[in-house]
């Protein structure tokens, strides 16, 4: 099956996944303008009434970067919907996702086929991310155009299962648009992510240490000076289980090595400042990938030095 019209004006084969108070219209911006998938939360914006203006944004600025560079077109950009039910917005958002046909809609926590329906109508595209081969199932059922496979040691709210496990369970039998999440902050990690059978990688720790992302200083230090050793998997913040930067716990005045179990029931989303914004405020998501984040740099250089090691990567498996 061949990729949707949209992927395959995406220019260099990364989704930068949309994260919770960090992702912004200039973050989205800078990703697409270097040739990768540009993504945020629908919910990054508030109060509700921001995310017109923040669509328009990036709409305006993104039209202005083709004209301007018609050689180099921008990559497509992608706004996360969490479908949870709680998620009282979803209907707001989604009708300001109509209003400027946004191209692609990745879904989270859930899988609704009227939501699908809804981004089809405009000629758009639906993502959904899993962490089971069941729940992929359930997805493309519903409707969803492709899925984000998020494996072992992505950042934030992640599965446990080997990408090299997932990706062959759904390849048995979706040959739609798959992307991989998981540790890939490299140019040769997003090759191997190709090898094994996705499309795309998706990233979304690396660009937390970039100059565009809406993080404190210290988060994006900390970033730098981590490797997978400072990652914790709990649950205790949100109810679900999620990697988190070591640090960020004991400076919080917990012990990362002694943590509760959270409760699902307490996860909410929607107008109010939900649980998750309070958690993610002084306890940081982040990859088990970061140990190849070396500095805080601008998106540009971040994805020039991708693709450099991508075209490296592909340069050495075609030697004799």
């Amino acid at each position: 099956m061949s990729l949707p019209s949209v992927l395959q004006r995406v220019p260099f084969p990364v989704i930068a996944s949309p994260m919770f108070i960090i992702s912004t219209p200039k973050l989205v911006i800078a990703q697409c303008t270097s040739g990768v998938v540009g993504s945020m939360p629908a919910l990054n914006a508030r109060p509700e009434a921001q995310l017109d203006d923040w669509l328009a944004e990036i709409t305006e600025s993104l039209a202005a970067w083709d004209a301007a560079h018609p050689d180099q077109p921008a990559a497509p950009f992608a706004i996360n919907q969490i479908v949870h039910k709680s998620n009282d917005r979803l209907e707001h958002d989604m009708a300001l996702c109509e209003k400027y046909k946004v191209p692609l809609v990745i879904t989270s926590l859930g899988a609704r086929e009227e939501v699908n329906q809804g981004v089809h109508n405009w000629g758009g595209v639906v993502l959904h991310d899993v962490i089971h081969n069941r729940f992929a199932h359930k997805a493309v059922e519903k409707g969803a155009d492709g899925l984000i496979a998020v494996c072992a040691g992505a950042g934030g709210h992640a599965g446990t299962t080997s990408p090299f496990a997932l990706v062959q369970e759904i390849r048995e039998w979706f040959d739609g648009p798959l992307a991989l999440s998981g540790s890939i902050a490299t140019g040769r990690a997003i090759l191997a992510a190709q090898v094994m059978g996705a499309d795309f990688a998706y990233m979304g720790s690396a660009f937390i240490a970039t100059d565009e992302a809406r993080a404190v200083d210290a988060y994006k230090q900390m970033i730098v000076d981590s490797s997978s050793a400072d990652i914790v998997y709990a649950s205790k913040f949100t109810g679900v289980h999620g990697n988190y930067l070591r640090g960020s716990i004991v400076n919080a005045g917990l012990d990362p090595d002694h943590l509760d179990e959270g409760d699902p029931s307490e996860m909410s989303f929607g107008s109010a400042e939900p649980k998750l914004a309070k958690a993610w405020k002084d306890i940081w998501g982040s990859g088990q990938g970061i140990g190849a984040i070396k500095a805080v740099q601008p998106t540009a250089a971040l994805v020039a030095r991708l693709k450099t090691e991508y075209a490296q990567a592909r340069s050495a498996l075609c030697r004799p």
